[in-house]
């Protein structure tokens, strides 16, 4: 019957929030720092994440077919459409979520990922410690600022290696602890794109990236570079986000122009470190 669509909403909006509200208050549950957590259950709320928006997303999809439908109208049955979202619906559709740290999955509250952080910004960088060079370009090239040149670090930190000032390798050696004890499987598949960069941003005449003060960091998974701008992002940097939050570091997804590889010390976490001294 026609009718049909409209029970199924009528469902779907009440476990929606349900599902919403009780995976939040799991996640928020955990504890990063406490004993391993099995890597194969941290994978399947990752995954029961990225379902609930989906679920989400069908709804309103099927919200709209049923404003589409005329009214009054109780005979026939469904369209082929209806029968595959109705499947989808009911878990018995296609499911293109993979099991694996690499795999591409929306970016689940993309703009609250970082709740209460935000970027220290370029105007407060250089407010705060100076420039890390006088000329700039729009390619990497050396620290000139002797102040910062001699807290820069080039060292192993975990699974990569990195270059940046010492209270972002230590914290971030924290970071990567943390990441070890509780998915030792994740922290053996992190990789890389590069930390220090001294450079302007791109697209600007003089602005500085955080790049350039070696207080950022770019990882991916596997060595698969994330897709700039497209809201998605790797399954195993979702889970990393949640360990670099508790370090006080924004992550890029949450940014204007998505950027879920990139990872940065938070405005909070470098006011802490001036006031103790260590820049």
């Amino acid at each position: 019957m026609r009718l049909l669509p409209a029970i199924i909403v009528a469902v779907a909006v009440i476990l929606a929030p349900v599902l919403w509200v009780g995976l939040t208050w799991f996640l928020s549950e955990e504890d990063f720092q406490g004993s391993a957590v099995d890597s194969g259950a941290r994978i399947e709320i990752e995954v029961l994440r990225q379902q609930v928006e989906d679920l989400q997303s069908r709804m309103e999809t099927l919200e709209n077919e049923v404003a589409r439908l005329p009214a009054g109208n109780s005979g026939g049955g469904f369209t082929s459409d209806a029968d595959a979202e109705d499947a989808l619906l009911r878990g018995t559709g296609p499911n293109d979520i993979i099991d694996a740290y690499a795999q591409v999955v929306l970016i689940a509250n993309r703009t609250e990922v970082n709740r209460g952080l935000e970027v220290a910004g370029s105007d407060y960088l250089e407010a705060t410690l100076g420039r890390p060079r006088d000329v700039l370009s729009d390619t990497c090239e050396p620290m000139t600022n002797e102040n910062l040149r001699r807290k820069l670090v080039l060292t192993e930190v975990g699974p990569i290696r990195v270059n940046m000032l010492q209270p972002a390798v230590d914290s971030l050696r924290r970071v990567f602890a943390n990441v070890e004890r509780a998915d030792p499987d994740l922290y053996a598949r992190i990789n890389t794109s590069g930390s220090l960069c001294v450079r302007r941003i791109r697209g600007t005449t003089n602005r500085l990236s955080t790049h350039s003060y070696g207080l950022a960091v770019d990882l991916n998974i596997d060595g698969q570079l994330d897709n700039f701008t497209d809201g998605k992002t790797q399954l195993g940097l979702t889970i990393l986000a949640d360990f670099f939050h508790a370090e006080g570091w924004v992550w890029g997804a949450g940014f204007r122009r998505e950027d879920s590889m990139h990872f940065e010390i938070s405005r909070r976490q470098l006011d802490e470190w001036l006031a103790e001294g260590l820049l």
